[in-house]
C-alpha cells in the first residue's frame, strides 16, 4: 500500500526532462521551445483529473480483492455491478463531448467528481453521516449499490475521455504524450488499489469490515471533490501552443456568441463528429491499435486469477499482487515511452515494437498456462509485467496518435470514439476468450516440444498480429505537429 502510494506520487509529481532536469510542483515556469509559457500549474491539473480516474475504477472494482466478503454481504456477483458501471459508461460517452464542450472542462469534471462521490456515498450506505452512524453497521439496500454504481459509471467518461483536451490545453507538445499516458492509465492504478486494498481489507473478514473499505472509498472521493473545486482550471492564463492558442481563439468567440443569444448550432452533436472521425482513414488505424490495447489488456485482466492458477500460482494473497503488478506495468510503460515518444514523435515505430513484445510474451503465457509445460514462476510473473508495460502503452500514444491526424477535430471526441468502440469491442471479446479458453491446443504436434497452448491466449494473439498488420500501414500526417513545429521555425 505504501509503496502505491509512493509511486503515484512520484509519477504525479515528478517529470523527468533531459533539457531541465527534474521539475517539481513548487518550480518556477518552464518555456517551451516555441516560447509559449508552461505553468507549474499544469501538474497539478494532470494530477486531480488522474486521481479522479484512479478512483473511479477503485470504486468499479471495488470488490475484486475480496469477493467472497461482497457475496456473504450482499449475495450478488460483483461482476453485475462492474456489468452495470460500463453500460452506465457506454451512454455517458454520447453525451461528455456535447457537454464539456457546452459548460467547458472545470464544470463538467467538477459537475462528474461530485456524482462520483455521491455514487460512492450511496454505495457506503451512508453509514458515516448522522443520524445512521449511531447504528450498528447493516448491509445497505442493493439498489443502493445499483444506484450508486450507475452514478460512478455516468461520471467516469468525463475522466478518461479528457486527457488529450487537458495534455493539449496545459502542456507543450513535448510533454502531451506523457502527460497524456499518465492520465488515461491512471484508472489502472485503481484496479491495483482494489486488488491490494480490497485484498487487505476484505479477505477473509467479516462483512463490516466493508463498511470500513466504501467509507474509506467515499472519503478519498470526497477529499479528490473538495480539490478538483478549489483548484481545477479550464485553462492555463495564456495558452502552451500554437494549436492550444487557436483552439482559445475558437472558443472564446463560441461563449461570446453564447452569451449574446447567437445560434451555435445543436447540442448533441456527437453522432455526427464519430461518424465524421470513422470516415478519416488517417484515424482507423490508431482507433484499431486502441481498441487491440484495450481488448488484451482488459482480457489479460479478467483471466490473471485463472491465468496464475494454472500457471502454479495457488496463494490468493499473491496473485492479487500479480495482478496490481500487471496494472502498475501498463501505467509506468504507458509515462516512458510516452515520454520518448514526445522527444521523437516516432508513434508508428513504438507503436509496432509494443506489438511485437505482446504478441511474444502472450505466446510464452501461452505456453505457460498450458498443461504440458512448467515454466519457473519468476519466468511467468516478468511475462505478464512485459505484457502490461507493452500492450498498455498502446493506448496513450494512439489517443495523442489519433489527436494529432484528425486534427483540429475536437480532442475529446477523438478520445471519446476511442474509448466506445474500445469498449464496445471488449464486452464482444470477453465472452469469445470465455469460449475459447475451455479449449487447449498443441503447438507443432509431433514435430516440436509436447507443449500446448490455451485458446484465449491464441485468440490474443491474432488479434495483436492482426492490428500489427494494418497499423504497419499508417502513414498520416501529423497535423498539430506540424502547425506547432511551423511556428517554432518562424
Amino acid at each position: 500500500m505504501q509503496g502505491l502510494k509512493r509511486a503515484a506520487f512520484l509519477i504525479l509529481a515528478v517529470v523527468a526532462d533531459s533539457s531541465h532536469g527534474f521539475q517539481f510542483l513548487g518550480s518556477p515556469a518552464l518555456r517551451d521551445p516555441d516560447d509559449y509559457v508552461l505553468y507549474d500549474d499544469r501538474w497539478v491539473q494532470l494530477g486531480l483529473l488522474s486521481l479522479l480516474a484512479l478512483l473511479s475504477d477503485w470504486a468499479c472494482f471495488a470488490a475484486v480483492g475480496g469477493p467472497k466478503t461482497w457475496v456473504s454481504s450482499f449475495h450478488h456477483n460483483p461482476d453485475e455491478l462492474i456489468d452495470l458501471f460500463l453500460f452506465s459508461n457506454v451512454i455517458s460517452c454520447f453525451l461528455f463531448t456535447d457537454v464539456s464542450r457546452r459548460f467547458g472542462l472545470k464544470k463538467s469534471v467538477t459537475w462528474a467528481a461530485g456524482l462520483m462521490t455521491l455514487g460512492c456515498a450511496l454505495r457506503s450506505g451512508l453509514s458515516f453521516l448522522p443520524p445512521f452512524d449511531r447504528y450498528d453497521w447493516v448491509v445497505p439496500d442493493y439498489l443502493f449499490e445499483i444506484t450508486g454504481t450507475i452514478l460512478i459509471g455516468i461520471a467516469q467518461p468525463f475522466f478518461q475521455c479528457s486527457p488529450p483536451q487537458l495534455s493539449a490545453t496545459w502542456f507543450g507538445s513535448n510533454e502531451r504524450a506523457l502527460a497524456t499516458a499518465v492520465c488515461l492509465n491512471a484508472n489502472q492504478l485503481g484496479i491495483a488499489t482494489a486488488f491490494v486494498v480490497g485484498g487487505t481489507m476484505l479477505n477473509g473478514k467479516v462483512p463490516e469490515a466493508l463498511d470500513e473499505y466504501l467509507t474509506m472509498i467515499t472519503f478519498a472521493s470526497l477529499a479528490v471533490f473538495g480539490g478538483t473545486v478549489a483548484w481545477f482550471k479550464d485553462r492555463p492564463p495564456t495558452p502552451p501552443t500554437s494549436s492550444a492558442a487557436r483552439a482559445a481563439k475558437e472558443e472564446d468567440a463560441r461563449q461570446k456568441a453564447l452569451a449574446e443569444g447567437k445560434d451555435v448550432g445543436p447540442f448533441f452533436t456527437y453522432p455526427q463528429t464519430a461518424l465524421s472521425l470513422l470516415s478519416n482513414k488517417g484515424f482507423l488505424p490508431p482507433l484499431a491499435a486502441f481498441v487491440a490495447s484495450i481488448g488484451v489488456t482488459n482480457v489479460v485482466s479478467a483471466f490473471t486469477s485463472e491465468t496464475m492458477h494454472r500457471a502454479g500460482f495457488v496463494r490468493e494473497a499473491i496473485i492479487d499482487e500479480i495482478g496490481a503488478g500487471f496494472q502498475v506495468a501498463i501505467m509506468l510503460g504507458g509515462i516512458l515511452l510516452g515520454r520518448y515518444v514526445d522527444r521523437t514523435k516516432q508513434y508508428k515505430g513504438v507503436t509496432l515494437a509494443c506489438f511485437g513484445l505482446t504478441i511474444s510474451t502472450l505466446s510464452l503465457l501461452g505456453i505457460a498456462e498450458g498443461y504440458d509445460m512448467n515454466l519457473p514462476g519468476w519466468v511467468v510473473v516478468s511475462s505478464l509485467i512485459a505484457l502490461g508495460a507493452s500492450a498498455g502503452p498502446v493506448q496513450p500514444i494512439n489517443a495523442e496518435l489519433a489527436v494529432e491526424v484528425t486534427y483540429p477535430s475536437d480532442e475529446n471526441a477523438v478520445e471519446a470514439t476511442q474509448q466506445l468502440c474500445g469498449n464496445f469491442f471488449s464486452a464482444l471479446l470477453v465472452p469469445i476468450c470465455v469460449t475459447a479458453s475451455q479449449l487447449d491446443f498443441k503447438i507443432l504436434p509431433g514435430i516440436g516440444p509436447n507443449e500446448d497452448v490455451r485458446g484465449d491466449t491464441l485468440v490474443l494473439i491474432a488479434l495483436a498480429s492482426v492490428v500489427a498488420l494494418i497499423f504497419s500501414t499508417f502513414n498520416a500526417e501529423l497535423k498539430r505537429e506540424a502547425l506547432d513545429s511551423h511556428h517554432h521555425h518562424e
